[in-house]
């Protein structure tokens, strides 16, 4: 009687665990942190949180989002929301090296949010992330494009670089997502 009921917990808690471990497929990537040897595990920074996904640059007109961008990652973060920033140089506007690129998000904005190493994000050599977010709701047209991701990994919303970050236009969508 006692070894089913240990198997039987065994079973239970090893459904739980796989059912916890998962993320969208689109998601289950890794990929190097900015300007630096660690790796970000997208699933694990992703699972069962909403998630918002932009496409950055370090020299661009919008790279002032930056700080609005830490300013709601501050306002929902301990609600579930993670932000994570993909430094592209597919519109010509980034910095010439990462390690420039994490002075200007880190040092010059007080980035906090996870930044990725620098990655194609339109065409053929687009990284997965970027061609899935492509497939589901149209590539970035320019830097800062903001793609909002469901707790289950959808794509349910994509604002253009125009969008303030802290717009009500956003917010309202992350608040239906909280």
């Amino acid at each position: 009687m006692k070894l089913l009921l240990i198997i039987s917990m065994l079973l239970l808690i090893g459904t739980s665990t796989s059912a916890s471990a998962t993320c969208a497929t689109w998601l289950d990537e890794k990929v190097g942190k900015l300007h630096s040897k660690k790796t970000l595990d997208l699933c694990a920074l992703t699972k069962g949180r909403p998630v918002l996904i932009v496409n950055t640059a370090s020299h661009c007109g919008f790279t002032p989002q930056f700080k609005q961008l830490q300013a709601l990652y501050d306002r929902y973060k301990d609600q579930g929301l993670q932000i994570i920033g993909f430094p592209s140089n597919s519109f010509r506007q980034a910095a010439s090296t990462e390690e420039k690129a994490a002075d200007i998000c880190y040092v010059n904005y007080g980035v906090k949010f996870p930044m990725t190493e620098s990655i194609e994000i339109r065409g053929a050599n687009a990284h997965p992330v970027f061609k899935s977010l492509a497939e589901q709701q149209g590539e970035p047209n320019w830097n800062f494009t903001k793609y909002l991701v469901s707790k289950d990994g959808k794509v349910v919303s994509r604002f253009g670089s125009g969008t303030n970050p802290i717009s009500a236009e956003l917010t309202n969508k992350i608040d239906a997502l909280l």
